[in-house]
C-alpha cells in the first residue's frame, strides 16, 4: 500500500498544505487579474536557483529572494507608468537568463535542475513540510485579520483608497506572500507550471461559487483532489508527477464546464 511509504505520506501532506495555501493566494491572484504577474515571478525565481547552485547556498532561498524582488520590481515599475505586461516580460526574462548562466557556470552543472523546472512532489521532506505549513498558517492569519481590505483591493482598488484602507501595505504584503507561495510549491509542479496551482483550481471553483470566501474553500478542495489524482496517475503510468497534476487540473476544469453546461440546459 502506498501509504506505508513515508515519502508518499509526505507528498500527500504537502499536497494538502499547498492546496490550502494556493486557494487563498490563488483566489487573490485570479480576482486581481495578476496571473501573468505570478507567472513572471515564478520564472524569474530561476535566477535564484542558478545563483544558489553557483555560490553554494540553498537554491530555494535564492528562488525566494528572486521571486520576491521580481514581484516588488513589477509593482514598482507599474507605479512608475510602465505597462504591467512589459514589466513582467522584463523581469521574467532577466531572471531566467541569470538562472541559466549561473546554472551553466556551476561546477558539474546542476544535475537537479529538472526537479526545479518540472517539480517532484515525491521528494518533499520534513523541512519542506514545516516551511509550507508555517507559510500556510501565516497566510491564513493575514487573510483572517485583513479579509475586508484584501477583498476590497481585489475588486475595486480606487474604492479601497477612498475608504482609507492600507492599500499599498496590503498590495506589498500580498506580492511577497504570492512569491513565497510560488517558491514553496516548486517541489510539486516546478517553475514552469507552478502558476497553474494559483489559477486552475480557482477557475474551476468560480464555475460554481460567486463569492471570494466560497472560491477559497472550493478551490482548496479542487486543488487537493487534483494533486491526489495526479499522484495516482503518476504511480499508475510511471510518469512525472508535476505533469500529471497539471493534466488532471485542466481536465477537471473542462469536465466541470461540460457538466455545468449540461445541467444548465436541463434546469432551463
Amino acid at each position: 500500500m502506498l501509504l506505508t511509504y513515508e515519502f508518499f505520506r509526505h507528498a500527500l501532506l504537502g499536497a494538502m498544505l499547498a492546496a490550502i495555501l494556493c486557494s487563498m493566494i490563488g483566489t487573490y491572484v485570479v480576482c486581481r487579474r495578476n496571473v501573468i504577474m505570478g507567472g513572471g515571478m515564478a520564472h524569474a525565481s530561476l535566477g535564484g536557483v542558478g545563483m544558489g547552485a553557483y555560490f553554494g547556498f540553498s537554491p530555494l532561498l535564492g528562488a525566494a529572494a528572486f521571486a520576491v524582488l521580481s514581484g516588488l520590481g513589477i509593482e514598482w515599475l507599474r507605479r512608475h507608468k510602465v505597462r504591467e505586461d512589459s514589466a513582467v516580460a522584463l523581469l521574467w526574462t532577466l531572471g531566467m537568463a541569470v538562472g541559466i548562466l549561473f546554472a551553466y557556470l556551476a561546477p558539474g552543472f546542476m544535475t537537479d535542475l529538472p526537479a526545479f523546472l518540472f517539480g517532484d512532489i515525491l521528494s518533499i521532506n520534513r523541512t519542506d513540510l514545516w516551511a509550507i505549513g508555517g507559510l500556510t498558517v501565516f497566510t491564513t492569519l493575514c487573510f483572517v485579520l485583513m479579509f475586508r481590505p484584501i477583498v476590497s483591493i481585489c475588486f475595486d482598488r480606487n474604492f479601497a483608497l477612498t475608504q482609507g484602507l492600507p492599500v499599498r501595505f496590503v498590495e506589498t504584503l500580498m506580492t511577497i506572500l504570492t512569491a513565497l507561495t510560488i517558491v514553496s510549491c516548486l517541489h510539486i509542479v516546478g517553475i514552469v507550471m507552478v502558476i497553474s496551482l494559483l489559477s486552475v483550481p480557482q477557475l474551476t471553483a468560480a464555475l460554481f461559487v460567486h463569492t471570494f470566501r466560497g472560491m477559497i474553500l472550493l478551490s482548496a478542495v479542487f486543488g487537493f483532489a487534483e494533486c491526489c489524482g495526479g499522484l495516482w496517475l503518476s504511480y499508475l503510468f510511471n510518469v512525472p508527477c508535476g505533469a500529471t497534476i497539471i493534466c488532471v487540473s485542466v481536465g477537471i476544469y473542462y469536465l466541470c464546464r461540460i457538466i455545468k453546461a449540461v445541467l444548465s440546459r436541463f434546469i432551463k
